[in-house]
């Protein structure tokens, strides 16, 4: 009578079973070597925290020995982002005496905030001539006096050009963007950055009032200053 074979206890591991393991292995101790050659100096970390916090407008950040071994940094943030928070500031200040300047000249102008954006509309019914892009030799200080507030301040600016519906479009699409660029050429002249300028004439394809009125479409009839304030 044939002998039976004894049936196995336990039965054979898989072979992949045995690789998957060899990997989870390997992957455990890559792991550990990248956390054992990431760990940070916390003296670097301080030194790090203490140029930064000092170059947004922090107070001056003193370290001694001691506190370096500590896991805690007692860093003021109360006067954070003065820089940028200033500029802001001295822009709008700078926009509402624009803004009287010119009214006492008979320029109508307002100033529209949205954002990180902050436009400045001036009125050109008394800066240009009507259909012509070069500006009246009277307006042109006015024109550097906005130039000379906004350039001290470095920030980007794109100047616009609008008109009213008057006429062929084409015609007053290439009068705004003309008017645009010839106020552009009197701010690098002024000693704007050129870099931080920008031009767009949009013609009459944004207006801010009717055109169906006198008052409507001289409200159209404009220049806006558009700068970019980012606040972080």
């Amino acid at each position: 009578m044939p002998r039976k074979e004894k049936k196995q206890e336990c039965k054979t591991i898989p072979a992949w079973l045995i690789s998957f393991g060899d990997l989870m292995s390997l992957v455990l101790t890559f792991f550990i070597l990248l956390f054992s050659m990431g760990t940070i100096s916390l003296q670097k970390f301080h030194m790090l925290i203490k140029g930064f916090t000092e170059y947004l407008g922090g107070r001056k950040v003193q370290f001694e020995e001691k506190l370096l071994k500590e896991s805690n940094i007692p860093v003021e943030f109360k006067n954070m982002y003065p820089k940028i928070k200033n500029k802001r500031k001295k822009l709008k200040n700078k926009l509402r005496a624009l803004k009287e300047s010119l009214k006492k000249a008979g320029i109508n102008s307002e100033v529209e905030e949205h954002g990180s954006i902050i436009r400045f509309r001036v009125n050109t019914d008394k800066m240009f001539p009507v259909g012509s892009e070069i500006p009246y030799k009277s307006a042109i200080p006015y024109i550097m006096t906005i130039c000379k507030n906004l350039q001290e301040l470095g920030l980007p600016l794109t100047i616009e050009g609008h008109t009213d519906n008057q006429g062929s479009y084409k015609l007053n699409l290439d009068l705004s963007l003309k008017r645009a660029l010839y106020i552009m050429k009197l701010f690098i002249n002024c000693g704007y950055d050129p870099d931080l300028l920008n031009v767009r004439g949009y013609g009459p394809s944004r207006p801010i009032a009717p055109n169906n009125t006198p008052e409507g479409r001289m409200k159209n009839r404009r220049v806006e200053f558009v700068i970019q304030v980012k606040d972080f």
